[in-house]
């Protein structure tokens, strides 16, 4: 009877355990995508994320600001070639190093919402 009763007991701790578990991992799984959308998602990036941009004049906003250092120039080039980067960056990744500045020689570059938007449409056609 006592062995009965220890068993009934190690299976309800064991239960509560596995529960406690998941509700462990539930709180972290859901605190890291609630910190990853809120940081990823400031004011600027949200309005760049809700406009159709034009690629036309994204290529446009490219050759500008952006070619001297990011095409195939023989020797010449300084920034990564950016053919395919939609596909190694996500596009709020992609904002934020456009924006940023912080890769060094890339500048700082603070486009409007729409040029932005614009940029973003011509670098997922590349």
């Amino acid at each position: 009877m006592d062995n009965q009763l220890a068993d009934t007991k190690k299976e309800v701790l064991l239960k509560w355990s596995a529960l406690v578990g998941l509700a462990v991992l539930l709180v972290v799984l859901f605190m890291f995508l609630g910190f990853r959308q809120f940081h990823a998602y400031d004011p600027y990036t949200k309005r760049v994320l809700s406009i159709d941009g034009d690629p036309v004049q994204g290529h446009a906003i490219f050759q500008m600001n952006c070619a001297g250092c990011h095409e195939w120039v023989l020797e010449s080039q300084i920034g990564p070639y950016l053919e395919g980067i939609s596909q190694r960056k996500s596009d709020v990744a992609i904002i934020k190093q456009v924006v940023s500045g912080q890769t060094p020689p890339m500048p700082q570059f603070q486009p409007s919402d729409r040029e932005m938007a614009d940029l973003l449409s011509y670098l997922k056609q590349m």
